[in-house]
């Protein structure tokens, strides 16, 4: 087993949420032919003197952030004529394999990609589409939509439609858009929490039309809002009253979309935990919260995930022979 002490040492950056794959200090673009080399010494490719070393190849990637493994990769394509990403992927496989190549692509191609997988495999995988429209910000949907269209030659909302249906559809489109409202409307925040009880809790049966329209349109800030006053006007959390009034689909979008908006870092704490007490590991959902945030918040998952399961996130991992391989990206101690 690979030492997790090589991996959770490194320069962080800090903003709203904290990441944990910043550039190395020393990294400069002139030397990337430096890192061509450093790739060559690892992979058994032209000008390699040696096989392929996986520890190597962690060592290197993940100790830079995307943007220099661009720079690397550009850099050995002009120096060799070939790509490093296929170069790469025949000499490695297995799970050792899609991480890698995870980590070669660049953030918004591999959130268009896991939906193209998502909508193109055998049957949908709504946990991807859920997980990535619901965390999403209104400017990052856009540009994975561009990115969509241009790789696989399709619109993102056609085949979304195509795979799905009903309300599930619905909320999933106006998501899509990613045009939700910016600021807090103080005159409607009792009005819109007053009108999910009476859509819910306050009806027999459900107005999902009126959830759809508020959780999928107002603020961020303004729904934090709506759901203070709505646990006031209910005395329950709004996650109480969706799982008792929606099923499927539908309610596991809606729930995403409330966790998300209390917490996005929370959200993807809960999402890791649960996909390692499943039966069997939930290799591809590792794979992409650890690849897809760590250069976002995965310093802020790291804490949620200790605050909420009271042991720290690289301890669930190591006991876990598949997720181990993972501390590469997640650099967690």
């Amino acid at each position: 087993m690979r030492d997790p002490r090589i991996w959770v040492e490194g320069e962080c950056n800090e903003s709203l949420y904290k990441a944990a794959a910043a550039p190395l200090p020393a990294y400069k673009p002139c030397r990337g032919h430096r890192h061509v080399e450093m790739t060559l010494c690892i992979t058994g490719l032209p000008g390699a003197d040696k096989s392929t070393d996986e520890d190597t190849v962690l060592m290197v990637l993940t100790a830079r952030c995307n943007d220099q493994r661009q720079e690397i990769k550009a850099a050995y394509k002009k120096t060799y004529g070939k790509d490093l990403v296929s170069a790469l992927k025949s000499e490695l496989g297995g799970l050792f394999e899609d991480l890698i190549v995870s980590l070669m692509t660049p953030p918004v191609l591999y959130d268009a990609t896991q939906l193209h997988k998502a909508l193109k495999g055998a049957g949908t995988d709504d946990q991807v589409l859920i997980e990535i429209l619901a965390s999403r910000t209104g400017e990052e949907i856009k540009e994975i939509t561009k990115v969509y269209k241009k790789e696989f030659g399709g619109k993102l909302e056609k085949d979304i439609c195509g795979d799905t249906g009903g309300s599930y559809r619905k909320l999933l489109v106006i998501l899509l858009q990613g045009s939700r409202e910016e600021d807090v409307d103080e005159d409607n925040i009792e009005k819109d929490a007053k009108d999910l009880y009476a859509a819910g809790e306050g009806k027999c049966g459900t107005d999902e039309e009126k959830f759809i329209t508020i959780l999928g349109n107002r603020s961020e800030e303004h729904l934090r809002r709506v759901f203070d006053a709505y646990k006031k006007i209910s005395g329950s959390d709004i996650e109480e009253s969706i799982k008792g009034e929606t099923t499927g689909n539908l309610e596991d979008l809606m729930l995403a979309i409330v966790k998300c908006v209390k917490s996005v870092p929370g959200y993807f704490a809960e999402s890791l935990y649960k996909s390692m007490r499943r039966a069997g590991t939930d290799d591809k959902t590792l794979t992409r919260i650890m690849v897809s945030r760590s250069e976002v918040d995965m310093l802020d998952i790291r804490a949620n995930f200790k605050k909420m399961y009271g042991q720290s996130l690289y301890t669930t991992i190591q006991c876990d022979e598949t997720a181990f391989l993972l501390l590469t990206q997640a650099r967690v101690n």
